[in-house]
């Protein structure tokens, strides 16, 4: 008889296998819930760590759009610093030039003084002495030494004053050029995105680079190389005008030691000339006041005769309605109207009346102010015609007596003048 064949091993009871099952699915339950919470926690993270990335690129991008700003702005200013600085570079380079040729034309005029005293060294017997001619000479020397040792003065300085100015613009030209390069390489760092083939992790990108300065160090670097080349175009715009106006006094003079008598007899005439011209435009407008005057005295008469007898018919009217009969003798807005016609046209008589009176006056004050330009214009027409003789009479120091033949006009003065090289004579 076959008997039945036992498993060994441990056994258990239903409640044990019930208990197994159930802790299986709780902790089934148990790690999917752990699993949820830590996807959950994984993708807040994601999302966190991602916009922070996003945020912190676009601040970054920001700050290096600010800073290529502010570093574009430098650069033109201290370009346009540096077209400033080469023109006024090359406008005191003209100047000095200038300057220094003055200086070579007053050598001539030395020459020419000193030979004219050593010509004066060959006078004899009572005909050496120290007269007036002599005494201008050695003024007019000592004129000349003077302006040239004015004007190598200011070449000096200009000289010195070059310096300074391509000095200010070596260091503004290098501020510039490292400007350029920082936007160059930041408009690089610009360009850069996760997707650039250039990329790549670099040893302890975080340091601080030997030579590194603070952003106020930096800005006021530049400020100060600004306000330098600014401060020396001001100085060099000074100088250029203290030069010219160094020359042009050197010059005047100069001029003023040969041709004083007929610059101030010219000047005179021309301020004549001048003066007789305002006198007979003065003239010319006063005669034209006077017929507008009159016409308007005219028409203010004309207005007054006019006003009186819109005056006469507003009283025939207001006399013929005081003989209307019985109750229709009443103030009405005709008696009204009519008293204030009245009342009115009586305040434009007087008012005309005063006016006629002061432009009567004023004709008067300009028939007495027209008498007196008249007479101001035959003294200044005499005196002119005297100049005219002056100066006919001046042309014999350098016109030949026998062609002298002078065509004077007495009242417009048109004349035949000695040239300018004639009168330095």
């Amino acid at each position: 008889m076959a008997s039945l064949s036992v498993k060994p091993g441990q056994r258990f009871t239903l409640p044990d296998w019930k208990n197994n099952s159930l802790l299986i699915s709780a902790d089934a339950e148990q790690q999917r819930f752990n699993s949820h919470h830590i996807r959950q926690e994984g993708r807040v993270l994601r999302n966190d760590t991602g916009n922070q990335a996003k945020w912190d690129e676009h601040n970054s991008r920001t700050h290096l759009k600010d800073r290529i700003t502010t570093v574009d702005k430098w650069r033109e200013a201290l370009a346009k610093c540096l077209t400033d600085l080469d023109l006024e570079i090359d406008a005191l380079s003209k100047v000095k030039e200038a300057a220094e040729n003055a200086i070579q034309a007053k050598n001539l005029c030395l020459d020419v003084a000193i030979e004219c005293l050593t010509f004066r060294e060959s006078r004899r017997d009572i005909d050496v002495v120290r007269d007036p001619v002599e005494e201008e000479l050695h003024k007019e020397v000592k004129v000349i030494e003077k302006t040239k040792k004015e004007l190598q003065q200011r070449v000096d300085d200009a000289f010195r004053q070059l310096c300074l100015l391509k000095e200010a613009r070596q260091q503004l030209s290098c501020d510039h050029r490292h400007k350029v390069e920082a936007l160059e390489l930041d408009r690089q760092c610009m360009s850069f995105n996760p997707t650039s083939g250039n990329i790549s992790f670099k040893v302890n990108p975080t340091r601080i680079p030997d030579g590194t300065t603070a952003l106020s160090e930096w800005e006021l670097t530049s400020q100060c190389n600004k306000e330098r080349a600014e401060a020396e175009m001001r100085a060099s715009v000074d100088l250029r005008g203290a030069i010219t106006l160094t020359i042009a006094q050197t010059n005047n003079e100069l001029d003023a030691q040969r041709i004083a008598t007929e610059f101030a007899l010219r000047k005179r005439m021309r301020d004549m000339e001048a003066a007789l011209s305002e006198l007979r435009w003065q003239e010319k407008n006063t005669l034209e006041e006077i017929a507008e005057m009159e016409e308007e005295i005219r028409q203010l008469e004309e207005d007054i005769k006019k006003r009186t007898l819109d005056l006469k018919v507003a009283h025939t009217r207001l006399e013929t309605r005081t003989y209307r009969p019985h109750i229709e003798l009443c103030r009405d807005q005709a008696q009204f109207g009519l008293t204030d016609e009245v009342q009115q046209l009586e305040g434009i008589i007087r008012a005309l009346q005063q006016k006629r009176t002061e432009s009567q006056d004023a004709l008067d004050a300009l028939y007495r102010q027209l008498h007196r330009i008249q007479t101001d214009i035959g003294y200044k027409t005499n005196s002119l015609q005297l100049d005219n003789k002056c100066m006919d009479t001046r042309r014999k120091l350098v016109v030949p007596v026998e062609k002298f033949d002078p065509e004077v006009d007495a009242v417009s003065r048109t004349r035949n003048l000695p040239r300018e090289s004639q009168l330095e004579l």
